[in-house]
């Protein structure tokens, strides 16, 4: 591994790609992983057809970076490596060390994700690592060289969350997103061509450091053990491109992150080690629609080292059981990439994998073009019930730390839905959704085109209503869909939403992180309700197929859905919101009541519930809704 400063990307796809092809050797190809190969068969003139019709159907979705855009990556890296080498000298002197001790104390920017595994696209960002000597501090990092990060006139965005699960400072360094985590190494200098992999590193380290750590030795192994890097990697990128497309890239809502689906392919490449991507592709799709889980997704047989650190195991840890689809990292301390999907999460996955092994049937089989795979479908016609999750601040700086907060606890909330004995799934959208200014939509949200950043700039005054009271201006959106089992029934889901907020409002109040402005709120809304929220041509972009194939796929619902009696389009059955307000701070009851549309002949619009539901307003107001302020 080399530090930024020195990494050519270019040059570590040669240098990849030779050690790629010494693999080709057919006895150690036999075995890769935990495994024999399932084949060793190569490929045939039509798998190289349809690998270059990948790569030219991969073209148009900007997944190639060209080489202006990858040359400036390593100047931006090259820059930050310097600042980084900059702060720790000036760390040290201000240790009281000697300026000839500080000069050679060394320190250094490693990459890792998915710019190390050179699958990175266009506009993507970059994972990196700052390593330091054992004199500086963590704490050091998220003061003094937070500070020397906002003096710098290229750094914007500027945002540190110490108290994650992995602690990290996230910023736009001249174009280009950074996520940056800090090691602190127990050595007294880190010289300039340093590798991380070796396990006796991690001695005497604390649990955050290694954690830190974790992401450029898992980066490193993967690449070790795939047996063409060149395959891997374009097959990785047609993985990936179908992941975001289809709603399922988000390991912080549940779904799959980048280093799972990155071990997933490269599982996939050593049980076909002799295939080109084409058919990589196909066979991912063909082992993971039929893979058992939880017999969890090894790349090799983990390591016997005992530093005191937790790993993943089942036989020792009883949480490690309740895993629903565990993808384990290949370098110690072992851990579970995937320990935030959930049931509804995986169903969605496998339903997505079913239906990407179909696609690709008929891709192999000259039926269709690989396009096919790469139509998103569209989320908001496949259910009839959603609950929007609104994020509101005053200005951006607020916005970007609050949605951030509230996105990592979404999952949560899944998790809780999914109980209810009356909710068959909880789907939630991963794409968040930004809105205009309030201001100018009469207080109203209305989402923006997905991608367009929060303005940061938006009324810089801050407004403050008759009480006095900060108000917001800017907002996000999440969608969750909702499939209730058809049945007379009332459910209440006051104490799941109310317990939600309470949680991110805990969370922001010990962070310090709670401004005034910043509002959190939970709406029931139906399909029809979606254009308040959102534009005409969001709700209804439509896959390019026929009209007929567009009606069948928007009532398609997932495989294991239809064990259940779904809302059908048909369906008369009946959501309503039932809210009071106790006193001024609008303490509100979120109720969804189901009615059965066969116990009554009257339309949807005439029936009568037995009791008097408040249905959402045209533009739903805060006593309709569950607001932590």
């Amino acid at each position: 591994m080399w530090p930024a400063s020195q990494y050519s990307h270019t040059n570590n796809q040669n240098q990849n790609s030779s050690k790629g092809n010494e693999h080709q050797n057919q006895q150690n190809l036999k075995t890769l992983g935990m495994t024999s190969a399932i084949s060793m068969a190569g490929p045939k003139q039509i798998d190289i057809d349809k690998t270059t019709e990948l790569k030219n159907s991969l073209t148009p979705y900007g997944v190639f970076e060209s080489e202006g855009e990858m040359h400036h990556r390593m100047e931006v890296l090259g820059a930050l490596h310097r600042l980084v080498r900059q702060w720790i000298r000036d760390e040290s002197l201000r240790k009281n060390m000697p300026p000839s001790v500080a000069d050679t104390v060394g320190g250094n920017i490693y990459t890792f994700g998915s710019y190390r595994l050179g699958v990175h696209h266009r506009g993507a960002d970059i994972d990196a690592l700052c390593v330091a000597p054992r004199h500086i501090d963590r704490s050091d990092y998220f003061q003094s060289f937070y500070d020397l990060l906002k003096q710098q006139p290229q750094v914007k965005d500027l945002r540190a969350v110490e108290d994650a699960f992995v602690p990290v400072i996230k910023m736009n360094f001249d174009g280009i997103e950074i996520d940056l985590l800090f090691a602190r190494l127990a050595l007294k200098e880190i010289p300039d061509s340093f590798d991380l992999r070796d396990d006796i590193l991690l001695k005497n380290l604390d649990q955050k450091c290694v954690r830190s750590l974790n992401g450029c030795r898992v980066t490193d192994e993967i690449l070790r053990l795939v047996p063409n890097i060149n395959n891997f990697r374009l097959t990785l990128r047609a993985i990936k491109l179908w992941a975001k497309r289809h709603g399922i890239y988000s390991n912080t809502l549940g779904y799959l992150g980048g280093v799972s689906w990155a071990m997933l392919v490269a599982r996939t490449c050593q049980l076909y080690p002799n295939a080109l991507p084409a058919t990589l592709v196909h066979k991912f799709f063909l082992v993971f629609s039929q893979w058992k889980w939880p017999q969890p997704v090894l790349l090799k047989q983990p390591d016997s080292v005992n530093l005191g650190f937790p790993v993943w195991d089942p036989r020792v840890n009883m949480s490690d059981r309740f895993h629903l689809m565990p993808i384990i990292t290949p370098a110690y301390p072992q851990q579970n990439s995937t320990f935030n999907v959930s049931a509804s999460t995986r169903t969605v996955i496998m339903e997505e994998f079913r239906l990407g092994l179909a696609i690709t049937d008929e891709i192999m089989l000259g039926k269709c073009g690989w396009e096919k795979l790469f139509e998103a479908p569209n989320f908001f016609l496949r259910y009839k019930h959603f609950i929007v999750l609104l994020a509101s601040s005053a200005n951006g700086d607020d916005q970007l730390q609050w949605c951030g907060l509230i996105e990592s606890k979404i999952r949560h909330l899944i998790t809780t839905l999914e109980r209810n004995q009356h909710i068959t799934i909880a789907h939630v959208n991963p794409e968040c959704y930004n809105s205009v200014p309030l201001n100018t939509n009469n207080g109203q949200p209305l989402a923006l085109p997905p991608g367009t950043p929060v303005p940061s700039n938006v009324d810089v005054e801050v407004k403050k209503n008759e009480n006095g009271e900060v108000m917001p201006n800017l907002c996000s959106m999440w969608f969750i869909g909702l499939v209730f089992d058809k049945t007379n029934v009332n459910v209440d889901l006051t104490h799941d939403i109310l317990s939600f907020t309470k949680v991110v409002h805990y969370q922001a109040e010990t962070t310090n992180m709670l401004r005034e402005g910043m509002t959190i709120e939970a709406r029931h809304v139906r399909r029809k309700q979606l254009h308040q929220y959102l534009s005409a041509s969001l709700i209804k972009r439509e896959r390019t197929t026929s009209g007929a194939k567009r009606k069948q796929d928007s009532n398609a619902q997932p495989a294991p859905l239809k064990k259940s009696k779904r809302l059908s389009e048909s369906s008369t059955d009946e959501v309503s919101i039932l809210s009071y307000n106790e006193d001024s701070n609008s303490s509100n009851v979120y109720e969804v009541n189901i009615q059965n549309g066969n116990a009554s002949n009257h339309s949807q619009e005439d029936r009568k519930p037995a009791e008097k539901p408040l249905s959402p307003p045209e533009h739903p107001s805060t006593s309709n809704t569950i607001a932590c302020t």
